[in-house]
């Protein structure tokens, strides 16, 4: 079996200053009961920060922290010390609270880096024909702001960063993640590929796992509703919009062939972490209980 995270996104957790958040000990006390034994540590500011706080939190609900993760502008010279600063909070807590237990060639605990926050990109997401791009400059920034925050990770904290190509951020087509992978070299950072993401950005999830297997230290699990991201594709809503909209579905219930990926792992004696996520709007909190645990439920009937 593998061994399989949930997230705090699954509650609609991605943004630590929105007002409708549930409460982290809602969040915490329904992974438990739906059957995870290790969830990510979503946003900054969202758990405890303090460690000892954190850790004693984490240890009374019987779970583990399997990453933390950064997900904000990677390009702008302004915002980068503030991103230096929470790899730096991040990577010390992750030192201090009890982490998932090793898994593969690569062990968590990872640091997930995802760019994400110019509004013009966002509003394109899985658009590769009308999305913003960076010129040469901005994308060598960036890609030297991630080399910065992955060698601070892995040199001062022993925590693996990992990249993650997201919807409506500056890595997520499939020219993008090529350009990524050749500029980062395995033994900087690895990757956290994402079969929703993958999806979203128009590209077939089973076909880009493989074409970057080397590469895959992590993975997050989603599924996505066609129809609802037809019709978000059509009209032209930002990512999250039509995350609110349900664009996002429990794992079984989408677009995404799992009986194909499981059999793609199996061929590659892939045997890392995986950590399931369905965003969703925190004001629709009350279906995360459910849908986490069919999710759950549905990858171990596949074999998973």
């Amino acid at each position: 079996m593998y061994a399989i995270a949930n997230a705090p996104c699954s509650w609609g957790v991605d943004d630590p200053n929105n007002p409708y958040l549930p409460p982290w000990e809602k969040v915490l006390r329904e992974a438990r009961q739906a059957g995870y034994h290790s969830i990510e540590l979503g946003p900054w500011r969202y758990l405890p920060t303090d460690a000892d706080i954190l850790r004693q939190t984490l240890e009374s609900h019987e779970l583990s922290l399997v990453a933390g993760t950064l997900f904000d502008d990677l390009v702008s010279e302004a915002n980068f010390p503030a991103m230096v600063a929470m790899t730096h909070a991040i990577c010390a807590n992750l030192q201090k609270v009890p982490v998932a237990v090793a898994e593969g060639a690569v062990p968590p605990p990872y640091l997930v880096i995802i760019d994400f926050g110019d509004a013009e990109r966002a509003r394109w997401a899985g658009q590769s024909e009308r999305a913003k791009r960076l010129d040469e400059t901005d994308w060598q920034r960036m890609i030297g702001h991630i080399r910065e925050l992955s060698r601070i990770a892995r040199h001062e904290y022993g925590v693996r960063p990992v990249i993650h190509p997201h919807a409506g951020g500056f890595i997520e087509f499939g020219d993008e993640i090529d350009r990524l992978a050749q500029a980062m070299p395995a033994e900087e950072a690895g990757l956290c590929l994402d079969t929703g993401h993958l999806y979203y950005a128009g590209l077939d999830p089973v076909s880009w796992l493989r074409r970057h297997a080397a590469r895959l230290d992590y993975l997050h699990f989603k599924d996505v509703n066609k129809s609802v991201y037809d019709a978000a594709i059509a009209g032209d809503l930002d990512f999250f919009s039509a995350c609110a909209a349900g664009v996002m579905c429990p794992l079984g219930t989408g677009a995404i062939d799992y009986p194909a990926i499981k059999a793609l792992l199996a061929e590659l004696n892939w045997h890392g972490w995986i950590t399931i996520e369905q965003e969703r709007d925190p004001r629709d909190v009350a279906g995360s209980l459910a849908d986490v645990t069919a999710s759950l439920r549905y990858l171990r009937s596949v074999g998973f």
